[in-house]
């Protein structure tokens, strides 16, 4: 897929990001992953990302992202694009970049750097360099020591074509809205807070089209459902949804640090799937949070 066609995609309809499954001795566990991932490309998202943030890229060796990008691509048979993950220091996010384009990425979220905090001219020259490197799209996560400005981002989109998507985790709808007024339909906008179903309705209001839905890794039609209740403007549906289901679940995954992924992957965990535990430094559910997430599961399950 060129550039403008992964653009599309993205503000097509849901996304999302599958866990990155593990073996007990911790090593990739390519044939569960394969199976979860052909598992969700029937729910109709229209872009997963593979090695991202709920796929533990952060745990990850280098070498491994082109592998589970490869896996994704295959287990997805064309019926939804295939996005990796992408982040650290400049010089080896631009090798992430052009390994998981040869492994058959149709794009790049390129996650913030890593540990240190870094001037606007700096942030420049890493996104700009990451977008030179490959011929393939790639999209901008906006979180944490990795915050760009609106007159970073014009500037970036007027010397990177393929810089096609913008990706908000801050929670601050002011600047993302200036971004939104400022550069239009130049980008799409992606809504990327923790369990986005959360803030969707914000961000929405904001000018951003869709959103990453970590649910959707174990409950996919209840997450498809929200989605298209949030388009349609059936609230009273949205409500019930979020105070029925994201509201319990909020409240376990916000029991230790962490748990925004490690609570997803045990949401797989209890669908049946063997996608293992999460990897250092984070950790997995006590048996008593995974009992809790179970009956959640139970009562909405679909």
């Amino acid at each position: 897929m060129d550039p403008q066609q992964v653009k599309q995609a993205l503000g097509a309809g849901l996304l999302s990001f599958p866990v990155t499954h593990f073996d007990s001795e911790g090593r990739f566990n390519r044939s569960s992953y394969m199976e979860h991932v052909g598992w969700l490309s029937n729910f109709g998202a229209t872009t997963l990302f593979a090695a991202g943030g709920t796929g533990e890229l952060f745990s990850l060796l280098p070498d491994e992202i082109p592998e589970i990008v490869a896996a994704a691509k295959e287990a997805s048979e064309g019926k939804t694009s295939i996005v990796s993950g992408c982040g650290y220091g400049t010089e080896l996010a631009v090798s992430i970049a052009r390994n998981a384009e040869k492994a058959g990425a149709d794009g790049i979220l390129l996650l913030p750097h890593y540990l240190i905090d870094a001037p606007q001219e700096g942030l420049f020259e890493h996104v700009r360099a990451v977008c030179h490197s490959v011929g393939i799209g790639v999209m901008v996560y906006n979180r944490d020591n990795s915050v760009l400005t609106p007159e970073t981002l014009a500037r970036l989109c007027e010397v990177c074509p393929n810089l096609i998507g913008f990706k908000d985790g801050t929670g601050d709808i002011g600047l993302v809205r200036r971004i939104t007024a400022t550069l239009g339909d130049r980008l799409t906008y992606l809504g990327g807070m923790p369990t986005a179903e959360l803030f969707a309705e914000a961000y929405l209001a904001a000018g951003f089209t869709t959103y990453s839905s970590a649910v959707f890794n174990f409950v996919p039609g209840l997450a498809v459902e929200f989605y298209k209740a949030l388009r349609s403007g059936h609230r009273a549906t949205c409500e019930r949804i979020l105070r029925d289901f994201f509201y319990p679940f909020m409240e376990i995954r916000n029991r230790r640090k962490g748990y925004a992924v490690a609570a997803i992957k045990a949401g797989v965990r209890l669908q049946g799937f063997d996608a293992g535990p999460v990897r250092a430094p984070l950790s997995d559910l006590t048996k008593a949070e995974e009992e809790m997430l179970e009956t959640l599961i139970g009562s909405y399950k679909r």
